[in-house]
């Protein structure tokens, strides 16, 4: 193990402009693979509130609230929600009706905004009643839609896709370019890790002939040039860890959380997801096209 661990160090030392080139090129690949894993975790999270279980909100008059269907200075009264429920329920097209009056309406306004100084000012009187709609078909919702934004009680009916589609294909956009780039600078990280192997095995070639005489095995030949590629992997994949931290911190934390707080945005647990799979990634990417090159450029 001694003697693996100093032909290991050596050889970093020896080769250390190709090191560097493959750490950066590790920090960069792996930090783009990050980012697109932690683009995928925020399309589920908007998601998962929104898109894959609401497609229309159907909002209820409140006293305040202007329009052909509504009295002034009354909300909709139990009579009109009843019979906006019972048109809704019974509509062919609608699959589930949730109803969610002012204080559960409050309590998920409450979560929305907890960091923010608007949640004082604020109270369940200030909120409007509203149905959220699943459809069965999230494309047919214009016939629901037509039916009861006509219905004495409904200030507004909402369809939430048209706001949120924009949204996704910014992001899943942004996943994609992520992932697209990281995959070509993994490759060329790939490659650069064999082309490091190739010369190192080319300027050591008389130590290795040597060692091949005296009976060395596979193993002991082969374990400083895995362990050379591994090491400078994980160099890379600790520098990219640090680059998700402070994108986590910087720039959704101290920025996004601020300035966009209806969007329920990434937290720790989900960059740490994107971590560790950086970590895997890293050491896979490292060891299995060592592995390779040394089988072929080794002649072990």
């Amino acid at each position: 193990m001694r003697h693996t661990l100093s032909e290991t160090f050596t050889g970093l030392r020896r080769n250390l402009s190709m090191t560097i080139a493959v750490i950066v090129t590790m920090w960069v690949s792996l930090s783009l693979f990050g980012v697109g894993v932690m683009a995928a975790q925020q399309v589920d999270l908007i998601k998962g509130r929104w898109y894959d279980r609401i497609e229309l909100t159907v909002f209820l008059c409140t006293s305040a609230s202007q329009g052909p269907n509504c009295d002034a200075g009354q909300d909709a009264t139990q009579a009109q929600k009843d019979a906006i429920r019972q048109a809704l329920e019974s509509n062919p097209e609608v699959q589930t009706v949730y109803y969610q009056s002012k204080d559960q309406v409050f309590e998920e306004f409450k979560e929305v905004y907890k960091d923010s100084s608007i949640l004082s000012a604020m109270s369940p009187k200030d909120m409007q009643d509203l149905y959220r709609i699943k459809l069965k078909d999230p494309q047919e919702y214009q016939g629901v839609r037509a039916a009861v934004e006509g219905m004495p009680g409904v200030q507004a009916v909402q369809d939430l896709r048209q706001y949120l589609e924009p949204l996704f294909g910014w992001l899943n956009l942004a996943q994609g370019l992520a992932v697209g780039a990281s995959a070509l600078l993994l490759l060329a990280a790939a490659l650069q890790i064999i082309n490091t192997i190739r010369m190192a095995a080319y300027s050591r070639r008389r130590e290795l002939g040597i060692m091949r005489l005296v009976g060395a095995g596979n193993w002991y030949i082969t374990a400083p040039f895995v362990l050379e590629s591994l090491i400078a992997a994980l160099i890379g994949a600790a520098l990219a860890c640090g680059t998700l931290a402070a994108l986590e911190q910087f720039v959704i934390i101290d920025n996004a959380k601020v300035s966009i707080q209806t969007v329920h945005w990434v937290e720790w647990q989900h960059a740490s997801v994107a971590m560790a799979g950086v970590v895997l990634v890293a050491i896979v990417l490292s060891t299995v096209p060592a592995l390779i090159a040394t089988r072929r450029y080794l002649k072990v």
